[in-house]
């Protein structure tokens, strides 16, 4: 028979076994704040040894290097730096922004249509995730309506490698670009 305490961890541990998939790149910290999110909550030190056991660890390891360069992108360079478009829905150009508030961190995600020099869709959340990259993308599209083959240029952050966002381009048929800078 399955004990009380061992059943409260396995629903524990689906929590961020979950988390963990939506978005591979953060560690055991924000795995337990999502779990708390989803209903789970715990204590640092408990997701720590649950992530641990079920070696749930970020993609990007636990240190970068010293020269600061962000991971490989997943989609090639198609715009290099020439930032024109013949019409609307063509070309779009994104990034997150960070602002700080009385209650913490604030958190924009943009999405700017190169022909309008418009915001054409955004996002804001109090955490940085890929789900803020995300929510821009769908709000943008909600907002343009037919969007396939449209680029959508952005750096090399992890929201924007993150396999939630790349699903969401594919979804509505768009095509990715990433900078080298």
């Amino acid at each position: 028979p399955v004990t009380a305490a061992e059943l409260v961890e396995a629903y524990r541990a689906n929590a961020l076994f979950d988390a963990h998939r939506d978005d591979p790149e953060f560690g055991y910290r924000y795995l337990v704040e999502e779990a708390r999110d989803a209903g789970q909550s715990m204590a640092q030190r408990t997701g720590w040894r649950i992530c641990s056991q079920n070696r749930l660890w970020s993609v990007f390891g636990k240190k970068r290097g010293k020269n600061g360069k962000s991971g490989p992108p997943v989609h090639d360079d198609l715009v290099e730096r020439d930032f024109t478009a013949d019409a609307p829905n063509q070309l779009w150009l994104s990034d997150i922004t960070e602002h700080w508030t009385r209650e913490g961190k604030l958190y924009l995600c943009a999405i700017k249509d190169v022909f309008s020099n418009r915001i054409v869709g955004y996002s804001i959340d109090s955490r940085m995730k890929s789900r803020l990259a995300t929510a821009a993308l769908g709000s943008a599209v909600a907002r343009r309506g037919q969007v396939a083959g449209c680029i959508l240029h952005t750096d090399r952050g992890s929201q924007f490698r993150s396999r939630r966002f790349v699903h969401a381009l594919s979804r509505h048929e768009m095509v990715g670009s990433m900078g080298r800078v």
